[in-house]
């Protein structure tokens, strides 16, 4: 079981979407938000509504202060950004210092470690917006923690931090935060692309409020998916209606051109999870490939079960 961590000084690195949230969610949890560092406006109007009365500083002069610092920046800032606090002296031993970055595990903060800061990676599988509301969110979200491989202290402080946040801990080791990342990413990151699609294509059909319209369904379809995987696919392609699927491309050839290429990827990955389901059968899967290819040779390639 997971120790409560001490009262712990944090410093947030910087106040953007997450940074701040991050940060109010410490405070609390009871921890006291010494120091934040906030270039945009954006950004310092996030930290006066999320940390207030929080003092902002340079990020060297944040981490100086800190027992935990919190580096809440874009992955590919990550690795500079903690080389220059170790060159400017603004880590020390026995501090904790957590990024928040998908991509990376604790390799990225290795030159931290070597003055002797605890390193940890604490990603929150949410999106966020900047608002109070995500403070909510972070009960029902999960965080992957990754500290070094077999240090169980950090794993363990690790662990207790989220949870004190609110949330849920889940391990993710070093050698396949890549894979977890891209997953996540494939997933949240190309969701909101669709949905935002489909709004444009039914508000150019002039078919609305098309928020109203989307939202039961695709709710059904995303807890249909959690819950019963491939089964709950659905739809033209998953029902082996090659015509329906013809009709479709043929109306987005002439609406919406460079939507046509994604429809038809997502269609061929379809049909293959549906085939490979056994929900697809061996003849409709060769019609709808055929019809996605735009190309009917590949009609009866494959034997009928």
């Amino acid at each position: 079981m997971t120790s409560r961590p001490a009262r712990l000084a944090v410093g947030v690195v910087s106040a953007g979407r997450v940074g701040a949230v991050l940060g109010a969610a410490f405070a609390r949890a009871g921890h006291r938000i010494v120091a934040a560092s906030a270039v945009s406006r954006d950004s310092v109007r996030r930290a006066e509504d999320l940390l207030p009365d929080v003092p902002l500083r340079r990020p060297d002069e944040v981490a100086a202060v800190a027992d935990l610092v919190l580096l809440a920046v874009p992955d590919d800032a990550l690795a500079g950004l903690v080389r220059g606090l170790v060159a400017t002296g603004s880590l020390r031993a026995g501090q904790i210092v957590v990024h928040t970055s998908g991509a990376h595990g604790v390799d990225v903060l290795a030159p931290a470690a070597e003055v002797g800061v605890l390193p940890l990676a604490l990603h929150p599988v949410m999106t966020f917006t900047g608002r109070a509301e995500d403070l909510h969110r972070l009960a029902t979200c999960c965080f992957g923690v990754t500290a070094a491989e077999h240090d169980e202290v950090a794993w363990n402080v690790g662990e207790a931090l989220v949870v004190e946040l609110g949330s849920e801990p889940v391990r993710v080791r070093e050698s396949i935060r890549p894979l977890y990342h891209a997953a996540l990413a494939h997933g949240a990151n190309n969701l909101v692309t669709l949905v935002a699609d489909c709004v444009d294509l039914l508000e150019r059909a002039g078919i609305g409020p098309a928020n109203r319209l989307l939202e039961p369904l695709l709710s059904a379809a995303l807890d249909n998916a959690l819950r019963h995987g491939d089964r709950a696919l659905t739809g033209p392609v998953a029902r082996g209606d090659a015509g329906t699927v013809r009709a479709h491309l043929a109306v987005l050839r002439e609406h919406d051109p460079d939507l046509l290429a994604a429809y038809r990827a997502l269609a061929t990955r379809t049909a293959q999870r549906a085939r490979a389901a056994g929900v697809l059968r061996a003849q409709e899967a060769a019609d709808v490939r055929a019809a996605l290819d735009g190309d009917e040779s590949a009609r009866g390639d494959e034997e009928p079960r």
